[in-house]
């Protein structure tokens, strides 16, 4: 072995071992005993074995604060407000936490270990969050990289939530992923539909959830689900609806256009819908979405391609979706008419439509996203 090699090895395995050794000692010195959970002053008092991240202690007592990642620290979705003294934010937390966050002592619940009694805020709604027991009825091809997973809720059971929510899937431990992790996913079905939950899942290469769902997850297998979560929904105004999606960010708006068809809600909003894609073979839900649109005259369907091929003989929209918005809003949709932004997928997609819409008289404070990465 090259002699420059011996070095850094040897500074990894003893970081490794010290962090092994601290870990052990916690766990065995440190016997923090029971503690108190606070939630809500009063509302709800936990008696619970201390030791142990809040966010796990609070979904073993059916409290299920959101969290993308599965309490890894990597999404800064399970944030809860800290009202007893716990130490300082850590800096797994702060890249996650805005400054107003910092000052009411926002915290990131899976790196909160119990150590002693605690005070915490919740949304009032997460007590109403349930864990789902569901078999999977059917699972789609909707493109190459996009599958529908259509569940049937068990016992019987339903879930209310509003178009726009979402869910987390539970997967299980499989291959060399030792535990079990949730991902969110927002529902792409119908609140009329309680005993049915519907996802878009689209392969994210290295995706643990993704994986799993390509490559295991099959007709006729339970699963779990928890939900629902999430504040991406339609907003009561008389404002047109300008929303934009790519690939599996369809979902939430096929929940809420669907929803909006068949409770005549919203019956005076109108609804321009784009979705951008690469090439044909990245589209899908054309059909219905344009029978959508000759059902609903409020409602048009944009959809574009960026990188079409002379071969897809493609007559509808070209270039970034960004650059169709733009058009769009410049020439064909009512200036005089006031409007609101609704925006679904990557932070890129979702900032550079923000900066459209805002350029086009859309005011930041009414533009809705659900942004994943």
């Amino acid at each position: 072995m090259s002699p420059l090699l011996i070095g850094p090895l040897a500074t990894g395995a003893i970081s490794g071992l010290l962090a092994l050794v601290i870990a052990l000692t916690d766990r065995v010195v440190n016997n923090y005993g029971e503690v108190t959970v606070d939630i809500n002053g009063g509302k709800k008092s936990l008696k619970v074995k201390g030791g142990s991240p809040l966010l796990g202690t609070l979904a073993a007592e059916s409290i299920f604060v959101p969290s993308a990642c599965g309490g890894r620290g990597s999404c800064g979705a399970c944030k809860v407000r800290v009202l007893s003294d716990v130490g300082p934010h850590l800096p797994t937390e702060t890249p996650y936490l805005n400054p107003e966050e910092l000052s009411q002592n926002v915290r990131l619940s899976c790196q909160i270990k119990l150590k002693k009694d605690i005070r915490i805020e919740i949304p009032d709604e997460l007590f109403y969050v349930k864990k789902f027991a569901a078999k999977v009825e059917s699972i789609r091809d909707l493109t190459y990289d996009i599958k529908e997973v259509r569940v049937l809720l068990k016992n019987p059971a339903a879930i209310e939530y509003v178009p726009g929510q979402y869910a987390q899937l539970v997967v299980p431990p499989y291959d060399d992923i030792p535990e079990s992790v949730q991902r969110a996913y927002s529902m792409s079905s119908r609140p009329g539909e309680p005993d049915h939950v519907e996802f878009l899942i689209r392969l994210v290469p290295g995706g643990i959830a993704t994986s799993w769902v390509f490559k295991y997850l099959k007709v006729g297998m339970d699963v779990e689900l928890v939900g629902p979560f999430g504040e991406f929904r339609v907003h009561d105004t008389p404002a047109a609806m300008i929303c934009v999606a790519g690939g599996s960010g369809m979902a939430p708006f096929w929940s809420m256009f669907r929803d909006m068809k068949e409770k005549n809600t919203f019956p005076d909003k109108e609804i321009w819908y784009f979705f951008g894609a690469r090439t044909t073979r990245d589209m899908f839900l054309l059909d219905e979405l344009r029978a959508l649109e000759k059902e609903m005259p409020r409602f048009h369907f944009v959809p574009a391609l960026s990188e079409p091929k002379p071969e897809e003989n493609w007559t509808g929209d070209t270039g970034l979706i960004t650059d169709v918005l733009d058009r769009y809003l410049k020439e064909k949709i009512d200036p005089s008419r006031p409007k609101e932004g609704y925006l679904c997928g990557s932070p890129g997609m979702i900032n550079a439509c923000i900066t459209v819409m805002t350029k086009n008289s859309i005011p930041e404070g009414g533009i809705y996203y659900d942004k994943f990465a």
